[in-house]
């Protein structure tokens, strides 16, 4: 196992730890849990880098990778739609959610037209993914720094991640659409 895969599997054994730390009936929870999500993303970023820069790519660690981010972020937005059950919250949940299976199965289905290039990230991708991560660590923090309303602010930048995440997906689609839209050839697949 090489080190940034280890990095990817120590992000998935996060999860459990944030779910707990969330729920601490302590003033520092928040705080604690917001640093966890905080330390995850930040392997999301060294993970990959270390994996270029070690020349320690893998298929295991490709494949492995978009599944710990997928399942961190999920993990975050069910903890704070369920401590903040209102629609404006739980809409752009279901958004960031379903535009990762979406993506994740459009990915797969390209891949299997010998056509993953054409559905690489994309530069509102990267941009979707910085605000997404903000977003939720300062929701997890919830408490005001100094006065600022810093829960308000990452849901508002939650929703701004959310229109973020439906222009990335249709970024991706307008991509793909020639190969699986319906004017297809029923050769390609």
């Amino acid at each position: 196992m090489n080190l940034p895969n280890t990095l990817t599997l120590a992000r998935i054994c996060l999860v459990p730890v944030l779910i707990t730390v969330h729920y601490l009936p302590y003033p520092w929870a928040g705080a604690a849990a917001a640093t966890i999500f905080v330390v995850a993303a930040l392997t999301d970023w060294l993970d990959g880098w270390l994996a270029r820069r070690l020349d320690q790519t893998s298929r295991f660690g490709a494949f492995l990778d978009p599944v710990a981010d997928k399942i961190m972020v999920a993990a975050a937005l069910v903890l704070l739609v369920q401590a903040d059950p209102r629609a404006a919250l739980a809409l752009p949940a279901v958004i960031i959610i379903g535009r990762e299976i979406a993506v994740s199965a459009l990915r797969e289905l390209m891949a299997e037209l010998g056509q993953r290039a054409k559905v690489a990230v994309a530069t509102v991708g990267k941009v979707k993914t910085a605000a997404q991560m903000t977003a939720i660590a300062l929701m997890l923090y919830h408490d005001p720094i100094a006065g600022l309303p810093v829960y308000r602010a990452g849901f508002l930048l939650l929703q701004v991640a959310a229109v973020l995440t439906l222009w990335s997906m249709l970024v991706y689609l307008r991509a793909a659409w020639p190969l699986i839209g319906p004017r297809a050839s029923r050769d390609s697949l």
